[in-house]
């Protein structure tokens, strides 16, 4: 996984928004494998429970900027200490169904244990690049959502756990700009527009 690849990257932004959110995808490489860190989001939640996610959430007050919040962010979730982390560059702006803007920020942090809080993380899962990139383990479909038109989701499936919806999209970009992996120009099937795609 070549990182230099976000570090060029000059992303996309949404611009000014009532609604943001940061969020840190972390990038783990031990003596075996390089991973990527999600979360799995308890399921109590309100906003997408259960949901695989990176450490992140809406923007305070308090932040000085949105690499604050996800750096907060991550602190508060996962038990990373903000000066572990070294934040990389940026990914595009998304937004999501719930209008928030999102922006994504990559990161290297230790190879270390890492502590859900109970109160928003069920799960902390490292997946290996190695498996998010092979063709067996992605597929994709259209949605036809009522507000945006047709959206593109992404799946990605690894150890019985699946990243989709916007974090789906957010790692589709990551692994392209640091892998030789690309979005396969086809589609595995359309469905209506009755589910949510985040």
């Amino acid at each position: 996984m070549d990182l230099s690849g976000v570090a060029r990257h000059t992303p996309s932004r949404l611009g000014d928004h009532e609604q943001e959110a940061g969020v840190l995808a972390p990038i783990i490489t031990d003596s075996d494998e390089t991973a990527i860190l999600f979360t799995k989001r308890a399921d109590h939640l309100g906003d997408h429970p259960g949901q695989m996610s990176f450490p992140g959430g809406s923007r305070e007050p308090r932040d000085a900027d949105l690499e604050a919040t996800a750096l907060r962010e991550a602190t508060e979730e996962i038990g990373l200490r903000p000066e572990a982390a070294a934040v990389i560059g940026t990914l595009d702006d998304i937004e999501t169904v719930t209008r928030y803007i999102v922006r994504p920020f990559v990161a290297r942090i230790p190879a270390q244990r890492y502590v859900p809080d109970e109160e928003e993380v069920a799960e902390i899962i490292r997946l290996p690049v190695a498996a998010l990139t092979d063709r067996e383990n992605y597929e994709s479909e259209y949605r036809e959502h009522p507000n945006y038109g047709p959206i593109r989701v992404h799946y990605f499936t690894v150890n019985g756990y699946t990243v989709w919806g916007a974090t789906g999209r957010m790692l589709a970009q990551l692994l392209e700009l640091t892998t030789g992996w690309t979005v396969p120009p086809e589609v595995d099937q359309t469905v209506d527009a009755d589910v949510d795609p985040s």
